[in-house]
């Protein structure tokens, strides 16, 4: 299948998702949103590890507002399907593995927090922009929190400062850091193969029962994110970024 959006590869037990968006820093529209569930419904059956990836100087920066540009764009992600897309990743029958390089910004902080596992280079810098716009990561907020718990995700939304790699592990955000996150992506992929796909399904879905905040939070999270993006000077604001580069308090 070809896609707009994303690569797929599939070596199983493994199956390799990346982020292909250059022109746009690999920022989330509804097609990448689609194509990624598309190819999590569609993985081969031997598959139980999904390994999720972007470019060396860019994994996500987040939604593309290039959305809001003007009143004929698309209206931008249903965060419905965005949250639903985090879910499967926190809970689908496969462990996933976010290999993280470069710029991860607002919900691209929301794909390495869902995963089960996330690998990042020295280079991996990690963010989250939204107040600046007058908006919060209400959908990215719960899977982040179960990483980092509730005051360094408060701290990260509130200030919006680029967190590095190193603050990000010692955080939990992440698992592990090498300058060459290839190679620890291989050796973690030595072990995580040989894993079985009955025991890693029976594991995935006894976590999400003793654990459902996830779930529990979607509703709430979702309608925040409705809400924030339905306000016309929000979005206003968006268009004109894109258009001219300025933020809100900016003349």
């Amino acid at each position: 299948m070809s896609h707009r959006t994303i690569r797929v590869r599939q070596e199983p037990p493994v199956c390799f998702l990346t982020l292909d968006r250059p022109d746009a820093g690999n920022a989330i529209n509804r097609t990448m949103v689609e194509e990624l569930r598309d190819a999590l419904r569609g993985l081969d059956r031997s598959v139980h590890v999904v390994v999720l990836e972007g470019s060396e100087a860019v994994f996500c920066v987040g939604a593309d507002f290039r959305d809001f540009a003007d009143d004929a764009a698309p209206a931008g992600v249903d965060p419905g399907d965005l949250y639903d897309l985090w879910l499967d990743l926190a809970t689908g029958p496969f462990v996933s593995v976010a290999h993280v390089r470069g710029k991860v910004n607002a919900g691209g902080v929301g794909f390495v927090a869902a995963c089960d596992i996330a690998l990042a280079d020295a280079s991996a810098e990690f963010s989250l922009s939204e107040l600046l716009f007058g908006l919060f990561p209400s959908c990215v907020q719960p899977f982040l929190a179960r990483r980092t718990g509730f005051q360094r995700a408060h701290y990260l939304t509130l200030t919006t400062r680029p967190v590095p790699a190193a603050q990000a592990l010692s955080w939990g955000l992440v698992d592990a850091v090498e300058a060459d996150s290839a190679l620890l992506l291989r050796r973690h992929l030595q072990r995580l193969r040989r894993l079985s796909k009955d025991g890693v399904r029976r594991y995935k879905d006894h976590v999400a029962m003793v654990n459902p905040a996830l779930t529990d939070a979607r509703s709430a999270a979702v309608a925040a994110n409705r809400a924030m993006f339905s306000d016309p000077a929000t979005r206003e604001g968006l268009a004109r970024y894109t258009r001219t580069g300025l933020f809100p308090w900016e003349e």
